[in-house]
């Protein structure tokens, strides 16, 4: 996946978030899952509640309906770098590639110690790093990290009905 696409695909998880946010009221985060060709969406999912974050919902999504030598090649897309839960749901659906926009540990800056988002500081890196696939990593993108980090920041800072 080329620096474009990895930018144009965030960008697209990004509004995922959105919408989960704007029209479900539920927390903005968003994950897209890529084809191996870099450009075909195969399928997207935006935050459920604290147990179903995007990621993991897409990736046993994913494992339901694709063989696993086809998601080794394809890429899940994410807003946030995936929590230990979801990068090891990620492990287990054997998507080969992870993309994220925003560190954990910006995450963590932003909403600071918060009843419904009580983030766990182990990076993504690590948790793949303990199990015997080999899953690359692209993350964090700086150059759409302002974009994302505007919509967490609206949402857990603002008063807002949505929490």
């Amino acid at each position: 996946m080329n620096p474009e696409q990895v930018i144009r695909h965030l960008a697209r998880a990004n509004e995922v978030a959105r919408r989960a946010r704007d029209q479900l009221g539920r927390h903005p985060f968003g994950a897209i899952l890529v084809a191996p060709d870099g450009e075909t969406v195969l399928a997207e999912q935006g935050n459920v509640d604290t147990v179903n974050h995007a990621e993991s919902v897409l990736a046993r999504t994913a494992a339901l309906n694709y063989p696993a030598e086809y998601l080794g090649r394809c890429t899940l897309v994410t807003t946030v770098e995936p929590c230990a839960m979801c990068a090891g749901t990620q492990y287990w659906a054997g998507i080969g590639r992870l993309v994220y926009g925003l560190s954990e540990r910006r995450l963590l800056a932003l909403t600071g110690s918060h009843d419904e988002n009580p983030t766990m500081d182990l990076p993504c890196r690590t948790v793949f790093a303990a199990g015997q696939k080999r899953i690359e990593v692209i993350g964090p993108v700086s150059a759409v990290e302002e974009d994302i980090a505007a919509l967490h920041r609206d949402f857990w800072q603002a008063p807002s009905p949505h929490h």
